[in-house]
């Protein structure tokens, strides 16, 4: 058995390879240009012409979070406002006596902060390791009144965060727990093919997913236990295929989707 000077050196190590590959992959996105960002088409400066990227690339700058770090605390003074590059945060409400509520994911190309307020009223949480996009905030708000293409965008993904929202409640107030978990995957799915439209839903799909399943249980608003009924449920009924701990395969991704207006999912618990 290892002893603790060992295993110390084992995490000091471990922790030296993690910060080298975070100044590694600092230096490389610092080094591109905007145009190649993996998030280019997708965040908050997907309609922005040369000379606005021009722009942007002189007030940028990254961030590593670790898993588990914050990145925003609700009511605190925010600096900077970001893009989520790569990685999956949370959001969550903490109420007076303690209880904490996920209410929303932040995945690759999402935006964290609102121009012209400098705080939060939610929570920001690494749930794995994310490397943020940074603008200063005083900075980014000069940019957002001076050019109508960051502006737009910003009001497109606001109204897409509202339409999100509105499925959230539909999702918790009418859905079954069979259909949430679909419901989720879906999102998913959706989210790495960058639309909106339900109607993209054909053929099938890979999925890495970005919570471990109490994550997910919390998300949707049941027990750990009901959703890993559910998972296996949907695998023996041959919907998804469960290659990995966080893999899932979608086969058939119309007829995951027919599980979103089926009634008969069970009882949420």
């Amino acid at each position: 058995m290892a002893g603790p000077s060992r295993r110390n050196a084992a995490i000091t190590l471990m922790q030296i390879n993690t910060a080298n590959r975070n100044v590694a992959m600092h230096m490389r996105l610092a080094k591109s240009a905007c145009s190649e960002c993996p998030i280019r088409h997708r965040a908050v400066c997907a309609e922005c012409d040369s000379d606005e990227l021009a722009v942007l690339e002189q007030i940028k700058s990254y961030l590593t979070v670790p898993k588990g770090g914050s990145i925003a605390v609700a009511g605190e003074r925010l600096d900077y406002l970001s893009s989520v590059v790569s990685g999956c945060a949370s959001i969550s409400k903490t109420l007076v006596d303690g209880r904490r509520q996920m209410v929303g994911l932040l995945l690759p190309s999402d935006f964290i902060g609102r121009p012209g307020r400098s705080t939060l009223s939610f929570d920001v949480d690494a749930v794995s390791e994310v490397t943020l996009c940074r603008f200063e905030r005083r900075a980014f708000e000069g940019i957002v009144k001076s050019s109508p293409n960051v502006a737009r965008r910003l009001l497109t993904m606001t109204l897409d965060e509202l339409d999100i929202a509105r499925d959230w409640q539909v999702l918790l107030g009418r859905l079954t727990a069979r259909e949430r978990v679909a419901h989720f995957l879906l999102s998913l799915v959706r989210r790495d093919s960058g639309e909106v439209d339900d109607g993209l839903f054909v053929g099938s799909a890979n999925l890495t997913l970005p919570l471990s399943r109490e994550l997910i249980a919390d998300y949707l608003g049941l027990t750990i236990e009901t959703t890993s009924r559910q998972f296996t449920a949907l695998r023996r009924d041959g919907l998804i295929e469960i290659p990995g701990s966080r893999q899932v395969f979608v086969p058939d991704l119309a007829r995951l989707s027919l599980e979103t207006m089926d009634d008969d999912g069970g009882p949420i618990a």
